[in-house]
C-alpha cells in the first residue's frame, strides 16, 4: 500500500498472540496484493483495466466497494473512489486493513494495542488500569513540531489526511485538482475504517468541512489551515492532554 504499518502489543506475550500477529501480517501482504494501486497484478488494478468484472473480484473488494459507497454518500460526495479517473478506494482500504488488523489480535485475546498503518492508528486500550495511548499529532507546517496530544482512555481510533507526508496528493472530486483548502485534519472516531475514510473526505472538502464534521455523530477533528490558524469541532478538546487554543 506504499506506506508502513508496525504493531505495539503490550499485553503479555502468548503464544496464541504470537500466531494472531503472524495471521494480521498476512492479512496485511494479502490486501496490498488485492489493492495496491502500484501493483499491475492486483485485483483492483485489473478491474480498473476491465480485465475483470466485480463479479470476479474475491469477497473483500465486494466489501470494501460496498464500505466506500457508504462514505460516498455520507460524505455527499466528498469522499470518491473515482477521483482523477482511476478506481482507487485507498482512502478507506489503509484504514479498513488496519482495523481488521486489530480485530485479529484482539479476537486472540490482545486487549491493548496500537496497530499503526501508515500514521493511521487503531488503538486498544483494554480494561482499568490499563494506560490510555498517548498520540502526538504532527504540525504540517512545522517539521518536528506538534499540532497536539490526543489522550485515548478507550478504544479510538486517529486518522489524518494532509499534505506534511506525500505533499497535495488528495483530489478535490468535483474538480480533479489537488486540495489545498487545509494542510491537515485529523479525525477521531471509534473504528479506522470510516474514520480514515471521514478524514480523506473532510481534507478534501477543505475549510467547508467544519458544519459537515460537527455533524459526524461520534467523530471529532482539529484541522490545520495553509496559514498555520488552527480549528475543532466542539467535542474535540475531550481527547486532548493539552488542549490548544478555543476553536476559531
Amino acid at each position: 500500500m506504499g506506506t508502513v504499518f508496525s504493531f505495539d502489543i503490550r499485553d503479555r506475550p502468548t503464544a496464541a498472540l504470537h500466531r494472531a500477529l503472524a495471521r494480521a501480517v498476512r492479512h496485511l501482504h494479502a490486501v496490498d496484493a488485492l489493492f495496491s494501486t502500484y501493483r499491475h497484478d492486483s485485483a483492483i488494478s485489473r478491474l480498473d483495466r476491465g480485465d475483470v468484472t466485480l463479479a470476479d473480484c474475491p469477497r473483500e473488494v465486494h466489501e470494501v466497494l460496498s464500505l466506500c459507497g457508504q462514505a460516498t454518500h455520507v460524505s455527499e460526495g466528498w469522499f470518491s473512489i473515482l477521483a482523477g479517473g482511476v478506481l482507487d478506494p485507498s482512502g478507506l482500504v489503509k484504514g479498513w486493513a488496519t482495523e481488521t488488523a486489530s480485530r485479529i489480535l484482539h479476537d486472540a485475546g490482545a486487549r491493548h494495542t496500537c496497530v499503526n498503518g501508515g500514521g493511521d492508528l487503531q488503538l486498544r486500550v483494554g480494561t482499568p488500569p490499563a494506560r490510555p495511548w498517548r498520540v502526538g499529532i504532527a504540525h504540517p507546517l512545522g517539521p518536528g513540531e506538534l499540532v497536539t496530544v490526543v489522550t485515548a482512555a478507550h478504544d479510538l481510533a486517529i486518522a489524518t489526511s494532509g499534505t506534511a507526508e506525500r505533499g497535495c496528493h488528495v483530489l478535490d472530486p468535483h474538480r480533479g485538482t489537488p486540495a489545498v483548502g487545509l494542510a491537515s485534519v485529523t479525525v477521531v472516531g471509534p473504528w479506522l475504517t470510516m474514520t480514515d475514510a471521514y478524514a480523506t473526505a473532510a481534507f478534501a472538502r477543505g475549510p467547508d468541512a467544519r458544519p459537515w464534521l460537527e455533524g459526524l455523530e461520534g467523530y471529532e477533528a482539529l484541522a490545520v489551515m495553509p496559514d498555520g490558524r488552527t480549528w475543532r469541532t466542539s467535542g474535540f478538546s475531550r481527547y486532548e492532554l493539552s488542549p490548544g487554543a478555543a476553536a476559531e
